[in-house]
């Protein structure tokens, strides 16, 4: 019997699920990517070091969701391009129209685990940095730190964010800002 370690990641199965979800509901499927060397995309439009890609039937030709690499083909600003994305390193897939959607723990960095496996970083790290906790869907159970969860949000909330206070309750998962439609947060890459 194969224990949960020796079993193949899950991620490109809800992948997959939620790319159908959203082509059979009449959504738009968007994933967002943390690009790094693995990751082939168009480096301008990569900004904080994330990309959102739009995966519909209509904006690709050639699409393979595959439990290794989301690849296809698509244009950005008439210049047609090859996308290959490790499915490790997708952080998100949602639907356009209404945000709904899967968010997935953040890969950990290569470069940050010594030989024997463990996180580097957190043992040369200072005492009053906190550790990497893994993104999690904030609607989904209460694993993970709360204070370190990827939201997909609407806008739709009156209440202005303070961006002034210097306390912030890490209980507390952040607002979004006042205004704007029903639409993510998420910014769009067409």
């Amino acid at each position: 019997m194969i224990n949960a370690l020796e079993s193949s990641s899950t991620r490109p199965y809800l992948i997959r699920a939620l790319y159908e979800w959203c082509t059979d509901n009449g959504f738009t499927p968007y994933v967002a990517v943390l690009v790094d060397d693995t990751v082939q995309v168009p480096r301008e439009y990569v900004k904080n070091g994330e990309i959102v890609l739009n995966i519909s039937f209509d904006a690709t030709s050639s699409l393979k969701l595959g439990n290794d690499f989301i690849e296809f083909k698509a244009r950005f600003a008439g210049t047609a391009r090859e996308i290959s994305v490790p499915v490790g390193r997708v952080i998100a897939i949602y639907a356009r129209e209404n945000g709904q959607g899967m968010a997935f723990p953040a890969p950990v960095p290569a470069a940050t685990l010594d030989d024997g496996g463990n996180d580097a970083a957190s043992a040369t790290s200072s005492p009053n940095s906190a550790p990497r906790m893994p993104l999690r869907d904030a609607s989904r159970g209460t694993e993970g730190d709360a204070s370190k969860v990827f939201h997909l949000v609407t806008g739709e909330d009156d209440e202005a964010v303070d961006t002034d206070s210097e306390a912030v309750d890490p209980t507390e998962p952040p607002r979004p800002p006042a205004g704007g439609g029903s639409r993510p947060s998420l910014k769009r890459v067409k």
